[in-house]
């Protein structure tokens, strides 16, 4: 499918909720095809994102190309930021 969004469909937290929403207004404005992988369904669906992640302590969001990391929400916006996306999401 190429990019995926591991992202919570529940959540109290309104900055994750945004966080979630921002990245997927961007992908679908730019006509990425994405994947959305929702961990609230399981903890192996966790565990799956935070070991391709590296990080123990991983959370949603977190993008991915394939199965390669590309990074979590700070990592995106800086890109947004410097004009990177395409190169954050390894499009380029």
């Amino acid at each position: 499918m190429g990019i995926r969004l591991y992202y919570t469909t529940v959540t109290a937290s309104r900055e994750v909720k945004s966080q979630q929403s921002e990245i997927i207004r961007f992908l679908e404005g730019k006509s990425i095809p994405f994947e959305l992988i929702d961990i609230s369904v399981g903890g192996a669906v966790r565990e799956e994102m935070r070991n391709k992640a590296g990080n123990p302590a991983a959370a949603p969001p977190q993008l991915f190309n394939e199965d390669q990391y590309c990074g979590d929400y700070s990592m995106f916006s800086e890109a947004l930021e410097g004009n990177t996306v395409e190169q954050f999401l390894k499009l380029a």
